[in-house]
């Protein structure tokens, strides 16, 4: 028992050697001796910085069009009648002059009948006229050829028969002008029935066709709301209609070829020529109208087609460019961080189109200028920093 105590003791007396040891190395490692290390001096933070550089706008955007028609129209009938014939159908290619349609109307074939009676009656009543008129000229140039012998006719009569042959000429002229009118009338009827046949005002294809024998079709109404006979369109030639953006579309020259595709054919390049500009925005889209002219003999493209164009956009002179990470923006501006002198400071731009890595600036900077490669708003304006070898932006 005597033995147990005294290792016990023992062992209390070593632990306790063993902490004075240890609190001493900790407070010998404290107390400044030397070979201690010294905490590093704090310096100014080392930033990436690049250059603003200046070289020509040439980028391609990507804008959508849509095929349209070259020529369309909804074909209606001119006159109110019956369906006889129907030549085409949906996808029928058809010439100028093509009859695509017969109507019938007898009411017009009654009205020509009509028309041509008058005019037999209005000629007949011209010739009596004519035979009048030529009696009464003939009637007074006796009685003055006779009123040159004294006593043989009174000089009333001469003057009588003069009165009556100007009359009978002037009936004649009216004569003449109904004759006239009733030839118009019969020539209207028959015009009326030339429109029974439909024919095409110009060479196309048939896209909708909304009738069959036996319909009563007539002209459209003043509302639009009728169905027209049959649609043709000219697809031979179309017209890319491109809504360029308001800020693009500065520079745009009648006659430039742009390319486009369609969904239909991928990977197989079209193009077009710049053929009409509106020369106005549309206020609702901020956008003007630009025509393209597109060729389509091979008949490949359809109207309706939607397509991607790719619009060219060059600038007059060069502008400047910075990459895309040197641009910060928060909630109330966008900058970039010039560095000068060592110093920071935050420079406000405005942005442009992007090429490739780069964006074009527009602000209060000059090509060369040093700017941080990452823009944030954590490096304050007036913030001593140390640059890196500024590298190109491009």
């Amino acid at each position: 028992m005597h033995t147990s105590n005294t290792r016990v003791t023992l062992l209390s007396r070593i632990a306790g050697l063993a902490t004075t040891g240890l609190v001493a190395v900790s407070c010998g490692g404290t107390g400044g001796q030397p070979g201690a290390a010294a905490p590093a001096a704090a310096g100014p933070p080392d930033i990436e910085i690049v250059r603003v550089v200046e070289k020509p706008l040439d980028v391609q955007l990507s804008l959508p069009g849509e095929l349209t028609a070259f020529q369309a129209v909804a074909i209606f009938p001119r006159v109110t009648g019956f369906v006889k014939t129907v030549r085409v159908d949906r996808g029928s290619r058809v010439k100028a002059g093509d009859i695509l349609a017969t109507l019938e109307a007898p009411e017009l074939t009654a009205q020509r009948l009509e028309a041509q009676s008058k005019l037999q009656g209005a000629e007949a009543q011209l010739a009596v006229a004519r035979a009048k008129a030529d009696a009464d000229a003939g009637t007074f140039e006796r009685l003055k050829r006779a009123s040159a012998i004294p006593g043989v006719v009174a000089g009333n009569d001469v003057v009588v028969a003069e009165r009556t042959a100007d009359a009978s000429r002037s009936q004649v002229v009216s004569a003449e002008q109904s004759v006239e009118a009733v030839r118009q009338a019969a020539n209207a009827i028959g015009d009326l029935e030339s429109y029974l046949r439909v024919t095409a005002p110009f060479d196309g294809v048939i896209t909708e066709r909304n009738v069959h024998p036996g319909a009563l079709v007539g002209p459209a109404s003043g509302s639009g709301a009728s169905t027209p006979m049959l649609r043709l369109v000219d697809n031979r030639r179309l017209r890319l209609v491109v809504p360029v953006p308001e800020a693009y579309a500065s520079d745009l020259k009648a006659g430039a070829g742009i390319p486009f595709s369609v969904a239909a054919y991928p990977g197989v390049p079209f193009s077009g020529k710049v053929a009409r500009i509106a020369e106005a925005v549309d206020v609702a889209t901020r956008t003007m109208a630009v025509e393209l002219d597109v060729e389509n003999r091979d008949g490949r493209l359809a109207p309706g087609t939607f397509s991607q164009v790719r619009w060219p956009v060059r600038r007059s002179g060069p502008s400047l460019f910075v990459p895309s990470t040197s641009v910060a923006v928060t909630t109330d501006r966008t900058f970039v961080i010039r560095v000068r002198g060592g110093t920071t400071e935050w420079v406000d731009i405005k942005t442009g189109l992007t090429a490739g890595p780069l964006i074009e600036v527009f602000g209060d900077l000059r090509a060369g200028d040093e700017i941080a490669g990452r823009g944030t708003d954590e490096l304050r304006p007036g913030t001593e920093v140390r640059a890196r070898t500024p590298r190109p932006a491009a």
